[in-house]
């Protein structure tokens, strides 16, 4: 849960794109179709990661597609992890420009140097970081989404309608609803496509260490549940009061601010805080495909790469980074699920026989 409440979630950015832009009935599907894949892919990861003890966590996409196809997804998906770190940082400028009218480059170099300190912890401590921050921040956001909804439940109806009609203008840009996909099946499957390319080598390589399989695929699926739980309370949140809201790069500040202006101050330090729990593992995960935890060309190779992803979000608007770097690489990411079928249909065929 920690891992996917990034920026996107957070904000409320992620939400409105895949979700929200396709009104009630359409962001429910998204929800239903999201929640069965996370739980599936989730205990596949976690549990392969257990039983195969991989040398790397990466090793997991060989182990599901073959040797070529499962190289091309370790570098795919290290290439992919790079661009969602960088969406990380555009988010943290975001966030301090919007709510304090503050330079894009303090948020997002505040968060950078934040990050660079507990990446360079390892995989045990930032887990325990993260691990504690995750599941306060989900609950936190569904209060917001919750709230929002009960103030204002015609607005879903009527925002739902407006979308219908065409009244929200949906686009690529500023002052437009960006929306990802064409319908709420694509957008499923583009948004667990990008999240299971953030979820695979990262669950395979705790897998290795849970006390069973058992209890591993226990905790994927209470997060999985937990998790698009707190989508779908954000989504009705953010229904209830789109007009105002689906042009901002930041919408949930907007309806914290509507409950009390100390509240939104509040809510931009829970974002930090969303940001941080996915930034860390992000940037974990390019480190150590490259070089071994703990060595100096560890430490290196981290604080370089959060600083060059750093300059480049602060030149590319957060919206425009959340939509393409998201939806052009989910659907990427969605293929490996028919890999991940496959080779767990046979893996149980043969345990039968």
């Amino acid at each position: 849960m920690a891992f996917l409440i990034g920026s996107g979630f957070a904000t409320g950015q992620e939400v409105l794109q895949y979700f929200a832009a396709y009104g009630l009935g359409g962001g429910l599907v998204v929800a239903l179709l999201c929640v069965v894949a996370f739980i599936f892919v989730g205990g596949c990861f976690i549990a392969a990661g257990k039983r195969e003890k991989f040398e790397k966590g990466s090793d997991v996409y060989r182990y599901y597609c073959g040797k070529y196809i499962g190289t091309f997804y370790d570098y795919f998906s290290i290439i992919f992890i790079f661009c969602s770190f960088i969406v990380m940082m555009g988010g943290a400028g975001s966030t301090i420009y919007e709510r304090f009218g503050l330079p894009t480059w303090t948020g997002s170099v505040g968060m950078m140097v934040l990050v660079c300190i507990v990446t360079l912890l390892g995989l045990n401590g930032l887990i325990e970081v993260i691990g504690k921050m995750g599941p306060a921040i989900a609950v936190i956001a569904i209060c917001l989404g919750v709230y929002s909804f009960l103030s204002n439940p015609s607005g879903v109806t009527e925002s739902s309608a407006m979308l219908t009609s065409g009244e929200i203008p949906i686009g690529s840009g500023a002052g437009v609803l960006n929306r990802v996909g064409t319908s709420p099946v694509s957008s499923a499957s583009s948004y667990v496509g990008f999240c299971m390319l953030w979820l695979a080598a990262f669950l395979a390589a705790m897998g290795k260490d849970t006390n069973s399989v058992r209890e591993g695929v226990f905790g994927t699926t209470a997060g999985a549940i937990g998790f698009t739980l707190g989508c779908t309370t954000t989504m009705l949140g953010l229904l209830a009061y789109l007009p105002d809201v689906y042009a901002s790069a930041i919408p949930n500040l907007i309806l914290a601010g509507r409950i009390a202006q100390w509240l939104s101050i509040l809510f931009s330090v829970i974002i930090f805080c969303g940001i941080f729990t996915t930034a860390v593992p992000l940037l974990w995960q390019v480190s150590s495909r490259f070089t071994k935890e703990g060595t100096s060309a560890f430490k290196i190779t981290t604080v370089v790469c959060a600083v060059v992803g750093t300059i480049i979000a602060m030149f590319i608007p957060f919206q425009t980074l959340v939509n393409v770097i998201y939806g052009i690489n989910g659907y990427v990411g969605i293929i490996l699920l028919l890999f991940i079928i496959v080779k767990e249909v046979r893996r149980l065929m043969a345990k039968k026989a």
